[in-house]
């Protein structure tokens, strides 16, 4: 038996988990919460690395003696370092409006289809490749000689190693989709330095051991799948054909293939090619998730939340059913008056709750379509993982738009997919991903929601919200 710290950032908090796993055995215990709250300066909207790794080091300290450390987080963003390694600023954060417009002016040099092919990756206008283009002939990027996605940078302050963990790369839009190498090529025609990108690392390599100056003795830092989705798909329970939703801010919706998907109909579907753990492609949808939930909840004073949703379950069914993968959502602030304004009437808390479930769970059903259709894998079930997981009447819903079985839990697969490669690759367990996702299964609870309700009804919805 043995323990690991699974460091797991995501874009509203972050935790450090102890997992204990060895042949038979995967508990997890929660070690240290913390908030992650962005930060404006100057109307730029910022992380706050420096609290962030703060509050690292102090979970670290808290969980004691391990036998790894490995490091997740969300994906696209990164921090910039002179050539002496010292960070030249915050990094951006995704949510910042500076990549507005941006899309179109990459797309004058590279077209869409061709980025596509190249790539693989959905569109979406924080993607790093145009946050890059975005902070082109700024003083910070002209003086960086090392760039670093989140998860990277926290484990080069831990050892001093600078490299690039694979499935994170991946989200970049900076990798090429075949050879899982740096598209230097792609790089130079957008005028982006192929130079400030190190070395790939595979999950499960050791990126090093922690220097004297982080406190925490000599202990291996581990590569994960360093992508949060990455490291929660491989923390599905999954067997045979299914598809996952691995559930919180986002939804990313989708199926676990070998090969990338690179057809023109998969890129105006919108689907991305990320890469996964043991060589695998996570083929999945970003849908925009608990945001805006999140986001009411926040404007709210963060009232009672399971008794908000037992209030939206009351509330009639489809009253109003929104795009919630409208960019109008994606910023922060007033997200109610934002919804009742495009529903063109005023919803109480209840039904604009229940506006949020019924359009999430529209969009579930239509990514877990597509992405059977378009990758030609077949699904029987849904698993939905992370914090979703806990939402009983979204779990439900989404098993009645979807028509199919939907096992919810764990809530924390991201942090087991973590500690489960840890664990693999310091021999504390052995075995492929279905071997590992068979001792999710023995070990972690999950709830099934059968499918009920009216297929023609959600048919009709659809129709009428478009997709």
């Amino acid at each position: 038996m043995k323990t690991f710290a699974a460091v797991d950032l995501g874009a509203s908090s972050g935790r450090v988990m102890a997992g204990r796993a060895g042949p038979g055995t995967l508990e997890l215990t929660a070690v240290h919460r913390f908030p992650n709250e962005p930060v404006r300066i100057g109307g730029t909207l910022h992380w706050d690395i420096l609290a962030l790794y703060r509050d690292v080091l102090h979970g670290l300290r808290e969980a004691g003696p391990v036998d790894g450390i490995g490091i997740d987080s969300w994906a696209v963003d990164y921090g910039l370092l002179d050539a002496t390694g010292a960070l030249l600023g915050n990094p951006v954060h995704y949510r910042d409006g500076r990549t507005d417009g941006i899309a179109a002016r990459v797309a004058a040099t590279i077209s869409e289809p061709d980025l596509y092919a190249r790539t693989g990756l959905q569109k979406l206008p924080f993607n790093t490749i145009y946050q890059l283009v975005a902070a082109a002939g700024t003083p910070q990027l002209e003086a960086a000689r090392h760039l670093l996605l989140i998860p990277d940078l926290i484990a080069y302050w831990l050892t001093g190693e600078q490299c690039a963990e694979a499935t994170n790369a991946s989200t970049t839009q900076l990798l090429d989709a075949r050879s899982g190498t740096w598209a230097s090529g792609l790089m130079d025609e957008l005028g982006i330095r192929p130079a400030l990108f190190p070395g790939l690392r595979m999950p499960g390599e050791v990126i090093g051991r922690t220097l004297p100056t982080a406190g925490l003795g000599e202990t291996d830092v581990i590569a994960v799948g360093s992508h949060d989705t990455a490291s929660a798909v491989v923390g599905v329970p999954g067997a045979g054909h299914f598809a996952y939703i691995s559930c919180g801010t986002w939804s990313l919706v989708g199926v676990e293939l070998e090969a990338p998907v690179l057809t023109e109909a998969s890129r105006l579907a919108n689907f991305t090619n990320e890469g996964g753990v043991d060589g695998t492609v996570r083929y999945l949808r970003n849908v925009m998730g608990l945001w805006p939930l999140q986001e009411c909840l926040r404007d709210w004073g963060r009232p009672d939340l399971p008794a908000l949703l037992r209030a939206a379950a009351a509330a009639p069914a489809f009253g109003t059913v929104l795009d919630l993968d409208d960019p109008a959502f994606l910023p922060p602030g007033g997200m109610a008056d934002r919804i009742r304004r495009r529903a063109g009437r005023h919803l109480d808390r209840p039904a604009l709750v229940r506006c949020i479930m019924d359009s999430l769970a529209l969009a579930h059903r239509r990514a877990v379509r597509q992405a059977q259709e378009l990758s030609g894998r077949h699904a029987d079930t849904v698993h939905i993982v992370g914090g979703g997981a806990r939402n009983e009447l979204l779990c439900q819903l989404t098993a009645d738009a979807c028509g199919l079985p939907v096992l919810a839990g764990p809530v924390e697969a991201t942090a087991l997919g973590n500690v489960l490669v840890q664990a693999r690759a310091a021999g504390a367990i052995g075995g492929d991903l279905p071997a590992l996702r068979a001792l999710l299964r023995d070990t972690q609870q999950i709830v099934r929601y059968e499918p009920r309700g009216d297929e023609a009804t959600w048919r009709a919805v659809e129709r009428e919200v478009g997709g």
